[in-house]
């Protein structure tokens, strides 16, 4: 099934439609290099949309903003260890291979980044760190290439044992558990980036919640590269953006509903689930399934699904940004970040988080 996708945004003016409406300074200390400990010790930056006001807490203090009732929607895509590693057939130079997104049912064919690129060409073959080889297919747009694994392989088991998890190109520190890029409740694996608005939860901050009568549920959207990709076209209308997959339980969207109808708030937990959720409402109703998704949600859009949202503080310029800019309003939002920076809060993946009510 497809999603229809193609609802008309309200008009805006023009300067938010700008890509460089969306930049800000950012000094190179404030990007985060290690995750906060304990996770919910993170900073949070409360910002009430209709009083234009900021408040500065933790992470833990969130309970204090939800009400019983509250629906509180998380990702639990897992980061696969999609990096590997090898050396082409029949030749001494190192080979990278990220692989992107699965093609197939079975994990056999990957879209994936290689480098180096142009030595890579269709039909060679690459002798990956820990016994597979692997044959370097055709070529896609961005520079993407098709990969594929042997029959025989269990690509799962493989992976585990030969893959690196991918950390965000920002992040200098190679010293990072993996574990602390993933959330607590990750489960599906797939994506090759963590919903990081909730790495910031702890298992006994989510028992909490849950005694305080607020409702917890689930879906899955597998992140992708796309999401560290800057927007680059001036018109940010003109921007390609990436497809992602996603699969909302049929228990989660009869939740999702039934808040809606009750008038209790949907909080979504990161982009990624507003990502999924809007793109499955788009007729009024949340459609339990599996999909691709392309949605590019940026202002003006009709906000369909969500009445909350909990987020880390995202690159200048970006797609997800934009995104937090059509639900927080523009001016709040850059505000907001400016707030931010004087604060010296952390940025992007590790960083601290912002709830946006």
């Amino acid at each position: 099934m497809k999603t229809d996708e193609t609802e008309p945004f309200l008009q805006v003016s023009h300067d938010l439609l700008r890509t460089e409406s969306y930049n800000y300074d950012l000094p190179e200390g404030h990007i985060a290099q290690v995750p906060a400990e304990p996770r919910d010790s993170s900073r949070l930056l409360v910002l009430k949309r209709d009083e234009a006001r900021i408040e500065h807490r933790f992470f833990r203090n969130i309970v204090d903003y939800l009400l019983p009732g509250d629906l509180l929607v998380l990702n639990d895509a897992r980061v696969i260890p999609a990096r590997l590693y090898g050396t082409k057939t029949g030749g001494t130079a190192r080979s990278e291979i990220f692989l992107l997104r699965a093609l197939d049912p079975l994990w056999k064919r990957w879209e994936a980044l290689v480098r180096p690129g142009r030595r890579l060409q269709p039909g060679v073959s690459v002798m990956l760190d820990g016994g597979a080889c692997v044959t370097v297919g055709e070529r896609l747009p961005d520079g993407l290439r098709v990969v594929t694994f042997p029959e025989t392989i269990d690509i799962h088991d493989f992976i585990d044992r030969a893959g690196q998890v991918p950390l965000p190109p920002y992040i200098h520190n190679s010293t990072i558990n993996p574990g602390r890029y993933q959330t607590v409740y990750a489960k599906n694996e797939g994506a090759v980036a963590a919903p990081t608005a909730g790495l910031h939860f702890t298992e006994p901050l989510l028992d909490k919640i849950c005694s305080m009568g607020i409702e917890v549920t689930r879906l899955t959207l597998h992140v992708g590269i796309g999401t560290f990709r800057p927007v680059k076209e001036a018109d940010l209308r003109q921007h390609p953006m990436h497809e992602e997959f996603y699969e909302i339980p049929k228990v989660a969207a009869e939740r999702v509903n039934t808040a809606r109808q009750d008038g209790r708030r949907v909080i979504a937990v990161g982009t990624t689930v507003v990502r999924a959720l809007e793109a499955s409402s788009q007729t009024g109703t949340c459609r339990a399934g599996i999909d691709q998704t392309k949605l590019f949600i940026y202002p003006g859009y009709r906000f369909k699904a969500i009445d909350a949202l909990i987020t880390n503080f995202h690159l200048p310029k970006s797609s997800l940004l934009m995104l937090v800019s059509a639900f927080a309003g523009h001016e709040a939002t850059m505000g907001a970040y400016r707030a931010a920076v004087r604060e010296k809060y952390r940025f992007f993946s590790f960083g601290d988080a912002m709830f946006i009510i």
